[in-house]
């Protein structure tokens, strides 16, 4: 991967690009992430993976990037087996993940704002996740941008340090300061 060079521009442009997962650039960060995983917890993330499910109208991955170098990825799928908000009609965010060299930048918000845009545009009305204890950093991205603590869905749910939040979105709604796709 080239280097990344990051201005002190408080603002990068971020180019997100719909990809499916596996494109080279996901699959790169899809790695990184693991790697990631790795260290912070031990081992690869389980959770089951079908790469159909992030294929409209299913789901969607992006990867963005600045200055032509992938830096940070997100996608989410359609759930139906966990309701909040008074619907299961939702959708679950997975690799969520900003490279280390970007980090502080604020491209993982930018790319959760997306992440809920494109799904409200699809139709879902609430946005469900999975994450754990050693990643203080994700929890409090989700709760400063809204997200609330439920009960525990998905592969890690008995586990003692995963985490499951969720929030409701407006299908008509689309932040205006969401990135632009490619």
């Amino acid at each position: 991967m080239p280097a990344l060079r990051v201005s002190a521009e408080a603002s990068p442009e971020l180019g997100l690009r719909e990809v499916p997962i596996g494109d080279p650039d996901a699959q790169r960060l899809i790695e990184m992430v693991q790697e990631e995983y790795v260290v912070r917890y031990g081992s690869r993330d389980e959770s089951p993976i079908d790469h159909d499910e992030f294929l409209a109208p299913a789901g969607a991955f992006f990867v963005g990037h600045l200055d032509g170098v992938p830096v940070v990825s997100g996608a989410w799928r359609r759930r139906s087996h966990v309701e909040f908000a008074g619907t299961t009609n939702t959708a679950e965010i997975k690799r969520m993940y900003v490279v280390p060299a970007a980090r502080g930048l604020g491209l993982a918000r930018r790319v959760l704002a997306h992440l809920e845009a494109t799904a409200a545009q699809a139709g879902v009305q609430a946005m469900i996740l999975e994450t754990g204890l050693r990643q203080p950093e994700a929890i409090a991205l989700y709760e400063s941008s809204g997200y609330v603590e439920i009960a525990g869905f998905g592969h890690y749910r008995d586990s003692g340090i995963s985490r499951c939040f969720a929030k409701a979105v407006d299908p008509v709604a689309c932040p205006a300061d969401t990135p632009r796709v490619e």
